[in-house]
């Protein structure tokens, strides 16, 4: 694809998602052998909302400290012996800190990430890169992002982690093991979401509904994909973005390489995004046996800490 229809295309969604704060900018360096064309047009818009985010989030901290200094005056502190933290009001994006300076605050790049020796911490990116942590990853992503001299390369800027561990040769998913990995994957929700209901980590609603379904293949089923689903859609907007696949794609790739490809094929109208229905037929589901409903599929430990 050519640039100026690349810059058209970008222009075109620019004005679905709205009126940027600032221009998306086209970096000169993109490799167009290792990045899929459409993907690097999602990941610009995403890149750009993030920095949206990150920008009005530093707006609201900077506000939250002149309003208490206002409020309570510069010798607050010293005569209550309370100090205010503005970054109690903030929340940085992965690879910032928020960091406090004359009564304001705002995300900055991690300037240190913990010296990691276990081989497990390791991450794999889209550069088949492997990096002692997914900290160093972001925090790396962040001097590019902020053209910090500590970037080490330019490209920097577009990574991400592809999957948990060192980087390997991941072996290609055949017809066959296709064609069967609906049913290893309804099975092993459902396995998960029954472990987590027995270390009552899972709500008490639905696990009480659990033991109701074992017995019926489809109900359990139905159940294991609708908790997964909701767990996942962490916008709450009724369909999953392939940003938040990652707390399932990432953990497991390594170990299961067919995860990749079977996520794929869940997006049926290749819109980027994974509905219920799309979910429920992508594991081989009948319309009937899904439940549209989130209300009581919460989960106490995080997607990342399930590793599911």
């Amino acid at each position: 694809m050519k640039w100026h229809k690349l810059l058209l295309m970008i222009a075109a969604l620019a004005f679905i998602v709205g009126t940027f704060a600032e221009e998306i900018e086209i970096p000169d360096d993109i490799d167009d052998e290792d990045l899929d064309e459409d993907e690097e047009i999602l990941r610009l818009l995403e890149e750009n909302r993030i920095m949206e985010d990150l920008n009005r989030e530093n707006q609201k901290a900077r506000e939250e400290a002149s309003k208490y200094k206002q409020q309570h005056g510069e010798t607050a502190a010293s005569d209550t012996g309370f100090i205010y933290d503005p970054c109690t009001k903030i929340h940085c994006q992965a690879g910032r800190i928020c960091q406090v300076n004359d009564n304001s605050a705002e995300c900055v790049c991690v300037p240190e990430c913990p010296e990691e020796y276990d081989p497990r911490r390791k991450v794999c990116t889209n550069r088949n890169e492997t990096w002692a942590s997914d900290c160093e990853v972001h925090q790396q992503r962040c001097f590019c992002d902020t053209k910090d001299s500590r970037c080490r390369n330019p490209k920097n800027s577009h990574i991400h982690i592809d999957y948990y561990g060192q980087c390997k040769e991941i072996p290609r998913c055949n017809e066959e093991e296709m064609l069967d990995f609906p049913r290893r994957m309804r099975e092993w929700l459902f396995h998960v979401m029954k472990e987590l209901a027995e270390r009552q980590e899972l709500d008490r609603k639905l696990a009480d509904k659990i033991s109701h379904v074992e017995s019926e293949l489809n109900k359990k089923w139905a159940r294991a994909a609708v908790w997964k689903f909701c767990d996942l859609d962490a916008t709450h907007d009724q369909s999953v973005s392939r940003h938040e696949l990652f707390p399932i794609r990432a953990p497991l790739l390594s170990l299961e390489h067919c995860i990749a490809p079977f996520l794929e094929s869940c997006d049926l109208d290749r819109d980027h995004r994974i509905t219920l229905k799309e979910w429920g037929k992508c594991l081989e589901l009948e319309d009937g046996d899904l439940e549209g409903r989130c209300e009581g599929i919460i989960v106490k430990s995080s997607s990342k800490n399930n590793e599911v």
